[in-house]
């Protein structure tokens, strides 16, 4: 039951895909040009994507998993959710999903 557009900024996000790539990705997915609104759902499940495994990595960290260095993997993971979300066109995206 989730939105097909959640693993479409995952995907983005894991492949770490700049802006032509995920560009190229999501018009491949579509088969055309994504609405407004369509576009803006990928850009905050991105958001979403990081912000959740932020959470998974501050769980690891918290249970004293020593497979890797948890809370940095935290920590970047939060700093890139928060730089997304406080990009400027993020409220365009918000706005064009609201609208949608």
């Amino acid at each position: 039951m989730n939105d097909p557009l959640w693993d479409v900024g995952d995907l983005s996000v894991e492949a770490g895909m700049d802006t032509v790539q995920e560009g190229e990705m999501i018009r491949a997915y579509f088969g055309r040009e994504p609405t407004a609104a369509e576009f803006g759902r990928m850009v905050i499940y991105k958001a979403m994507c990081d912000l959740l495994w932020t959470l998974w990595g501050l769980i690891q960290h918290a249970d004293g998993n020593p497979a890797e260095d948890f809370w940095a993997y935290a920590t970047g993971r939060f700093e890139r959710c928060k730089t997304l979300m406080t990009d400027p066109q993020f409220e365009r995206h918000l706005a064009a999903v609201r609208a949608g």
